[in-house]
């Protein structure tokens, strides 16, 4: 049976198939696979917000300390309004960036799960391959992730500018530049499975925006949920080589 034709429907949006990557981790035969994206992100994630929240505690002492003694009396005010907005400026910049960090450390093994994922997809039979065989495209894998990083690197500096320097507006730029490089980052993998050019990934997904944005949304949304977070990964991976079965196997 092909799975995929359960799900192949060119009106199925990129939430859609997010929510089908939850399905997918659970699925038997593909749970072992999933569990180095997933314990990798645990270690990153955690240990990089353990840090940050120190950072954020610092920051807002700092702030408030320069307020002048005779306005001592909005510090406490000033303390509960600084809080949410570090806590979502940093939630912003973390999503991506310790993302792209973790993307990188797990390349191979995010590789794999995808090829799996599509095998059983395409109803072929998941093979006898173990973790340690995704370990043998390890330079291929992080080649891959430097190309990703040149074409983020340029377009994240400008966004970033933004982001700093125009409230509101910048926050809402950033978010939804993170949600088309998480789009970009996941889908990516199968393309490379198939030895397909970066470029490929890139002008199929700028062919499919609508569907690559709700995609990338779902996974930023979900990368702002503590515990919960720790599964975007794997569960991207899923989801983003569904869309990839769906909508692109035939050009690459």
């Amino acid at each position: 049976m092909n799975h995929s034709s359960v799900y192949n429907d060119n009106h199925r949006s990129g939430v859609s198939y997010f929510f089908q990557g939850f399905k997918l981790i659970k699925t038997k035969g593909l749970k072992r696979f999933v569990l180095v994206p997933l314990v990798i992100n645990l270690l990153l994630f955690s240990s990089a917000f353990y840090f940050l929240l120190d950072y954020i505690q610092l920051s807002v002492n700092y702030i408030i300390s320069i307020v002048p003694q005779w306005m001592s009396f909005i510090k406490d005010a000033l303390s509960y309004i600084l809080w949410p907005i570090a806590i979502i400026t940093v939630l912003l910049l973390f999503a991506l960036i310790f993302g792209t960090l973790a993307n990188w450390i797990a390349a191979p093994f995010n590789g794999f799960l995808s090829e799996k994922v599509e095998r059983y997809l395409s109803g072929e039979e998941m093979g006898d391959e173990g973790l340690l065989d995704a370990l043998k495209d390890t330079p291929r894998a992080l080649a891959r992730e430097f190309s990703k990083l040149t074409y983020f690197i340029p377009r994240a500096s400008g966004f970033l500018l933004i982001f700093f320097f125009v409230p509101l507006f910048g926050q809402i730029i950033w978010f939804l530049f993170t949600a088309w490089m998480m789009a970009v980052q996941y889908v990516d993998y199968p393309f490379d499975n198939h030895k397909a050019d970066f470029r490929l990934t890139r002008d199929s997904l700028r062919q499919d925006k609508s569907r690559a944005f709700s995609f990338g949304i779902m996974v930023n949304i979900f990368s702002f949920i503590p515990v919960i977070n720790f599964m975007v990964m794997p569960v991207s991976i899923c989801g983003a080589t569904a869309i990839y079965a769906d909508h692109f196997k035939h050009k690459s």
